[in-house]
């Protein structure tokens, strides 16, 4: 008795009375199954919200990363162009693109639609990208990444590198010969002729991206270019910085180290599109699974307005005894932001272990299910990527304990209002 009329005695907010009183609420009974499913419910809806919330962010935080890193590791961060004139100064310009501070590669190319042909006469059709070995050998993504075979055929000039989804749909293997065709070929005087050339597959890389992985050919660049008619000139110089963001700085520098018209282009520009549709279903995704949290929100809102008529015997009588408007109100806070936070940190956590685990979980469903989850040929990437953002995590647990806790302002604030004296009156 003295603890109770201690609420309204200066006892502080959120007293062990108050606390005691929110946790008993929150109890099942079974004359209360009705409110303690609701509240069950509740739970489950914010908990996976939050974790759906979660993992989906995560993966599309790791598609975008993974999407960019493999195109920044096989394209230029920086393209640099020929105006007015061919580019038959290449070697020069290259050489005083790749002395700029900052400047980690500057790689003359040629490049050349093909059709390739492997054994038993199947066939695609293939991108040339004539380079010379030493760049090859400093593009990081494609040099690590050599699944069969090595550079050192390469660098003699008598064999090329393909993808390893192509080589497996021509039916290539290390040193079988691919036929590549060119309708730019020999000109005769009964036209100009497609010219056919047989080169050995002296090595098989694996980016990872299934568009590069299926239809990009590198060639030595001096051979790139008699097989496709430019010889002693470069279509242009692609240029690796070591921070791509700040590919802006480099414009300038660029241009006046090519003394020479040119047109730059930057990954930006060229890959605009692409990264913006990403952007923008981003958060489209984020918007709509956001109203998971908040429909868990209005059970908590349903389950409060529920209990607090099923106990407004009880809340007459805590005033009657003592307790201060303000005390009930408190107490039905709690009990109502206490689902919001247990749902939260379970989703939290949920989120978590399925994001460290996504490839393993894919892999199990494809598995169970006999079909390809997250095919390589619609979605680029060979396995599925998920990276939490530390800030973009936080944001989602601080949104679904902020709704929680605005769903319990309404139940809460009736609960302060009821009045004693119609609670009792029929009792």
């Amino acid at each position: 008795m003295t603890e109770t009329t201690g609420g309204n005695g200066g006892a502080p907010p959120f007293s062990h009375f108050e606390r005691l009183v929110a946790w008993r609420y929150l109890r099942s009974r079974r004359k209360e199954a009705v409110v303690s499913v609701i509240a069950s419910i509740s739970f489950l809806g914010i908990m996976l919200g939050v974790a759906t919330l979660i993992i989906v962010m995560a993966v599309m935080n790791g598609f975008r990363a993974e999407l960019l890193t493999r195109i920044l590791g096989v394209n230029g961060h920086i393209v640099v162009q020929p105006v007015d004139m061919p580019m038959n100064d290449y070697e020069d310009v290259s050489t005083r693109v790749a002395r700029i501070p900052g400047v980690r590669l500057a790689a003359p190319l040629v490049e050349g639609q093909v059709l390739a042909s492997g054994r038993e006469g199947r066939g695609t059709g293939a991108l040339i990208r004539g380079v010379r070995t030493d760049d090859l050998a400093e593009m990081r993504l494609v040099a690590q990444n050599i699944r069969q075979g090595s550079l050192v055929g390469f660098a003699t000039g008598g064999g090329v590198a393909v993808g390893a989804r192509m080589a497996q749909a021509l039916g290539l293997a290390l040193g079988d010969q691919v036929t590549l065709f060119s309708p730019e070929g020999d000109v005769t005087p009964f036209g100009t002729t497609p010219r056919v050339k047989a080169y050995p597959v002296s090595a098989i890389f694996e980016i990872g991206m299934s568009e590069y992985d299926s239809s990009i050919i590198y060639m030595p660049l001096e051979e790139a270019q008699l097989f496709l008619n430019a010889e002693g000139l470069a279509q242009y110089i692609e240029v690796f910085v070591d921070d791509p963001d700040n590919v802006d700085s480099f414009r300038p520098l660029v241009e006046e180290a090519a003394q020479r018209p040119v047109i730059i282009t930057d990954w930006r520009q060229r890959n605009q599109t692409f990264f913006s549709a990403l952007e923008v279903e981003r958060n489209v995704m984020f918007m709509i699974l956001t109203m998971i949290v908040l429909v868990a929100a209005l059970n908590i809102i349903s389950g409060m307005i529920m209990l607090v008529k099923d106990k407004g015997h009880d809340i007459a009588i805590l005033r009657t005894m003592g307790a201060t408007s303000g005390a009930i109100m408190r107490i039905f806070m709690m009990a109502g932001a206490a689902i919001g936070v247990a749902g939260t940190l379970a989703g939290f956590v949920l989120g978590t272990v399925l994001c460290l685990n996504v490839e393993s979980i894919r892999q199990f469903f494809s598995w169970l299910s006999g079909t390809t989850i997250f095919n390589p040929e619609v979605y680029f990437l060979s396995q599925l990527p998920a990276d939490m953002e530390t800030g973009e995590t936080v944001s989602v647990v601080l949104m679904a304990l902020l709704l929680s806790f605005l769903a319990t302002l309404f139940p809460a604030w009736r609960a302060s209002r009821l009045d004693p004296v119609e609670a009792l009156r029929y009792e």
